[in-house]
């Protein structure tokens, strides 16, 4: 699968945030990079389906789409059990695995706003790549993350990202040297 956009523009009160863009996104990380305020958060809701372009084309993206957003976007007074089974309908067998991997327990039972900033942000990269979808768009995901938890993300992203889109919004491309980069902007 592949997504293509072509000729891709948008603007907000006359300023024009993407002009003539044109890629494609075939299985794999593929990086969005530019610096804040160059059009890679709009990118994204333009694929998911959230805004629609003021010209160009984008065909493949009306697949089934798991994303991570600037802000976690978690329901604070639930565990992150509570979490996962209201984004998911129910918690799946391997979440357990995959947040112990991130340093997590599922079965904490405290509410999410007791977590550091750190934990809230794997809590919603671990949502959104336990989630059946058959493309990920990831936007900032290890924004509050230190060396060593932003290494355990990427790892596995690419393991739960192997045969699927996955388009990483960006300005920090350390560890991702290897994928291909759609630049933005002045990036």
């Amino acid at each position: 699968m592949e997504i293509r956009v072509e000729g891709l523009c948008k603007s907000y009160g006359g300023k024009a945030v993407l002009t003539n863009l044109t890629a494609v996104f075939r299985p794999g990380i593929t990086c969005a990079a530019a610096p804040s305020g160059t059009g890679k958060t709009t990118l994204l809701r333009l694929l998911l389906g959230l805004e629609r372009p003021d010209a160009g084309s984008i065909r493949g993206a009306g697949c089934r789409w798991a994303a991570v957003f600037q802000e976690d976007r978690l329901l604070e007074d639930l565990s992150a059990a509570g979490n996962l089974r209201f984004a998911l309908g129910e918690v799946p067998g391997e979440a357990g695995a995959l947040l112990a991997r991130l340093g997590l327990d599922l079965s904490d039972p405290q509410p999410v706003r007791a977590w550091s900033g750190g934990m809230k942000r794997r809590l919603a990269l671990a949502r959104a790549l336990l989630a059946p979808a058959e493309a990920l768009a990831l936007d900032e995901p290890f924004t509050g993350l230190d060396g060593e938890n932003r290494a355990r993300c990427l790892e596995l992203i690419r393991e739960r990202g192997r045969g699927k889109p996955v388009l990483l919004a960006t300005h920090d491309l350390t560890g991702l040297e290897d994928a291909p980069v759609v630049r933005l902007g002045g990036g």
